[in-house]
């Protein structure tokens, strides 16, 4: 509709898919969320942001009411926008795009579903159906800077999401690349850290420097560009910092439930 508005394109025809129902509900599954592509972002605030905190959080700062009662996840997904809200904490938990065709279905992981700016391995004729995302097995976090608060594209924007079962942490960043794309380097020296020193068992402070280094190790993951939003250093500088704000609540969040468990 942005493009639509600014006179870039001109489709010969719209399809109007708020009619099918099957896009339009979620269902869980052996601890898996199908989230249907109409489902709104309203709703996924009020139905799931105890089963999916981080893309709650995403949803909260997508636009304005209004857009969030009528956006949809599986919108953002078809735009494959590198500032698309929910897409850092969709590749922070891993979550996998469902599409149809003729066809047939093909699942497709979100770490591979992003190929361009504003390009996906989404075929002409495909559409997405859904997306399937592990209920969250533990603290998930989500930030972004923008230059307002309400009805902003993102600056920046950095999700993560810690798996304490499966000694996993997972990270997703928008608006800083081509892609949105996770921070691997980071991811696996995080839990490398945590599981060298024994802290998904004990629950301990994390040390400065481990958070200090997490924040650089997910900076220099980026390729940001210099735009009307902000400069390249900016948006490195900014990363950095919701990094390590966005872990230091997630960790504070996994230490309170083990004191509230003991």
């Amino acid at each position: 509709m942005v493009d639509i508005n600014f006179d870039r394109v001109r489709p010969p025809a719209l399809l109007d898919l708020t009619g099918i129902s099957e896009l339009a509900g979620w269902s869980c599954d052996g601890g898996v969320i199908r989230l249907g592509a109409g489902v709104p972002y309203a709703r996924v605030i009020d139905e799931l942001g105890g089963r999916l905190p981080g893309l709650a959080l995403a949803s909260r700062t997508v636009g304005s009411p209004q857009i969030r009662h009528r956006g949809t996840v599986g919108g953002n997904l078809g735009s494959a926008s590198p500032a698309g809200d929910a897409h850092p904490p969709l590749l922070a938990d891993e979550a996998v795009v469902e599409t149809e065709s003729v066809r047939g279905t093909r699942r497709i992981p979100i770490r591979e579903f992003f190929t361009g700016v504003k390009r996906s391995t989404l075929a002409p004729d495909e559409l997405i159906a859904a997306v399937h995302i592990r209920q969250a097995p533990g603290p998930q976090q989500f930030a972004k800077v923008g230059v307002r608060n309400a009805m902003v594209i993102a600056v920046c924007s950095f999700a993560i999401a810690l798996d304490p079962g499966r000694g996993r942490v997972g990270t997703g960043f928008g608006s800083a690349a081509p892609t949105p794309r996770p921070a691997t380097g980071a991811e696996e020296f995080l839990a490398a850290e945590l599981a060298e020193r024994g802290l998904w068992e004990s629950r301990g402070p994390l040390a400065a420097a481990t958070v200090q280094r997490f924040g650089e190790l997910v900076a220099s993951a980026a390729e940001p560009i210099d735009d009307v939003r902000g400069t390249a250093a900016y948006r490195r500088h900014s990363l950095a910092i919701l990094a390590r704000r966005t872990l230091t609540w997630a960790w504070q969040s996994y230490r309170e439930e083990g004191r509230r468990c003991a």
